[in-house]
């Protein structure tokens, strides 16, 4: 069992601290550059290229977007954190890895800690020179736009500068699961532990944060998701890619029944939520859930679209812990989540290979 599943004192520990320090680094990008990572980041548990995108691998070779050794063709997992792998033991446990081994082909790793769709788009177009033929794009999504409606309405309806702040630092620096217990990097194993089983510190969420309602917010975010999508299948209509969205999965919407596992963690956030659970506030009823994917496949038209909240629980393992808070994996969810995907793939490969779309002329 990895480090990252277990718990101390009913508590479940902090994210390893190679996250901690990579997720933290974020503050350095430069302005002009879309929330790229810490380039060249490496580490026991996750490394990145010199485009500061995550390594995935393949019968014992590393892969990624900077990276492609001269693979003919390759596949993508786009999307945000968990996309990325956060939770992940390391670089050959993410989805996209577990997508190469399952099926043989390389799936090149293009998550973005706090991406939402729109700016998911543009990191496929900023990168698009350099992938060569593209097989099938996998667009693994959702929950960021969601979070990024409650911070447009943070940060546009005049809220009080001190209650804005910790939002405003969350859209600044990509702290979507990073703890304010981070540990330096070269604390020892008792250090890390007994940070671990000491009271967290962490910066409280201000409690006079006033957004709209969550039908709004998720209608709102739908809407965007589905727009992104339709200019998804545009941008490849005159490839032989195909292009599939999957809602990806929040644990309130996944799980009627939650493992002891996952339990104990929930228990943990509810003490002391993030502000990114913040940013969800009033979501996790499973009715909005379901209005909410009926709304983005609609507005998507021809794009194929499935949810992983309703497919996970095919998996064999569901009723095993697979999640380390709300919206990331381990090892076996990811493991899980690939296999899935990987049965989706090949149904929506057949129904959808003759689909035709009038590409849009850029000038």
């Amino acid at each position: 069992m990895n480090a990252i599943d277990d718990t101390l004192a009913g508590r479940p520990l902090p994210l390893p601290v190679d996250y901690q320090r990579f997720l933290s680094l974020g503050s350095r990008r430069a302005p002009q550059t879309l929330y790229v990572h810490e380039r060249g980041y490496r580490s026991s548990t996750i490394n990145t290229d010199t485009l500061g995108l995550r390594y995935s691998h393949l019968a014992g070779k590393r892969f990624s977007v900077g990276e492609r050794g001269g693979a003919p063709r390759v596949n993508l997992l786009v999307g945000g954190s968990t996309a990325l792998g956060i939770g992940a033991s390391s670089d050959e446990h993410t989805v996209a890895s577990y997508l190469s081994m399952l099926t043989g082909e390389v799936w090149l790793n293009l998550g973005g800690c706090g991406l939402n769709a729109a700016q998911e788009l543009l990191m496929f177009l900023s990168h698009q020179h350099r992938l060569g033929q593209v097989g099938h794009v996998v667009v693994l999504s959702g929950l960021n736009t969601l979070a990024h409606e409650a911070l447009g309405e943070i940060l546009a309806d005049g809220q009080p500068m001190a209650s804005a702040k910790p939002y405003q630092d969350y859209l600044n620096r990509f702290t979507e699961g990073l703890q304010a217990c981070g540990q330096p990097p070269h604390a020892s194993l008792w250090q890390r532990l007994g940070r671990a089983l000491a009271p967290r510190r962490l910066e409280p969420c201000p409690s006079t944060i006033t957004l709209s309602s969550p039908e709004k917010r998720l209608a709102q975010a739908a809407d965007m998701i589905g727009r992104t999508l339709r200019h998804w299948e545009r941008f490849l209509a005159d490839s032989h890619t195909t292009l599939t969205f999957i809602l990806q999965p929040l644990l309130p919407w996944c799980r009627e029944q939650v493992p002891a596992g996952e339990l104990s963690m929930l228990s943990a956030l509810e003490q002391q939520p993030s502000h990114f659970d913040a940013l969800l506030a009033g979501v996790f009823d499973s009715q909005l859930h379901a209005t909410f994917f009926r709304r983005i496949k609609h507005q998507a038209d021809t794009v194929p679209c499935y949810d992983m909240n309703g497919m996970l629980s095919s998996s064999p393992v569901f009723g095993e812990n697979l999640f380390v808070d709300r919206l990331h994996f381990n090892d076996l969810g990811n493991n899980a989540l690939a296999k899935v995907i990987t049965a989706k793939l090949g149904l929506a490969q057949e129904k959808y290979a003759s689909r035709k779309v009038t590409p849009i002329k850029l000038v």
